[in-house]
């Protein structure tokens, strides 16, 4: 895939697979093209070359973006909530809009999906009541009612207080055990570490190493990854699983 801005290249010659029940963490400095690669698969940025396929359907046939986009989750850096509705009505809005459930059914599936983040007990609160963990952790169960095949987070906790992470991060990890697939754009080392299948490691607009977490992070293949998790590790904690 190839994805330019005037002469500066984003995504240049990027090619990755990501098969179904998959958790794949993208990492790499910041400008390195993971965020635009995110955002090119279900087309909130257009790419100049190369396509994508999600379950085999072309993404930039606009015949089927509309399916596309219903199968595709999305979880950004900021939540993007409505702030006049309240959480329940935020995540049971996209199920009747574009699934065609009744309000009902949403509601159900709204309800047991706050539930599982940790939210039942402030459903009715509107997004500026809650935590910014809070507000992320709706937003995660807005995206998982629609019931996508796939699931993007483009930095999910990277506009929360500190202490807030950790609880963004655990929903993340529980719905990884659940089989689904995922493409999780991550600063946080040990969460990748833990939760990934794979780890893929972008600089420059270009895929540098592939590999398991494990082999990554203890013998990475290149120079540059190894003195990536050196800096990326270090005042972090290390990156004890």
């Amino acid at each position: 895939m190839e994805k330019r801005y005037g002469a500066f290249a984003a995504l240049d010659g990027v090619d990755l697979d990501v098969a179904r029940g998959e958790v794949v963490a993208l990492i790499g400095p910041s400008g390195s093209g993971k965020s635009t690669l995110v955002r090119c698969v279900n087309l909130l940025e257009t790419y100049d070359g190369g396509s994508v396929e999600v379950d085999g359907i072309a993404v930039r046939d606009d015949r089927h973006l509309a399916r596309v986009r219903a199968e595709v989750g999305m979880v950004f850096q900021q939540f993007n909530l409505f702030p006049h509705m309240s959480a329940l009505r935020n995540v049971a809005l996209a199920p009747v809009r574009v699934r065609g459930l009744s309000w009902p059914e949403a509601t159900a599936r709204a309800e047991a999906l706050l539930e599982r983040v940790g939210l039942r007990a402030h459903q009715h609160k509107r997004p500026g009541q809650l935590s910014g963990g809070q507000q992320q952790r709706v937003a995660i169960a807005r995206a998982l009612a629609m019931q996508p095949e796939l699931l993007l987070f483009d930095e999910p906790t990277s506009a929360l207080d500190p202490e807030m992470v950790q609880e963004v991060l655990d929903v993340i990890q529980d719905i990884a055990r659940t089989g689904a697939t995922l493409l999780i754009v991550t600063h946080e080392m040990s969460f990748a570490r833990k939760v990934a299948d794979r780890v893929v490691f972008m600089e420059q607009g270009r895929i540098v190493e592939i590999a398991p977490p494990e082999t990554f992070f203890t013998n990475p293949a290149t120079d540059r990854a190894r003195a990536f998790i050196h800096t990326a590790t270090r005042g972090r904690g290390g990156m004890s699983a």
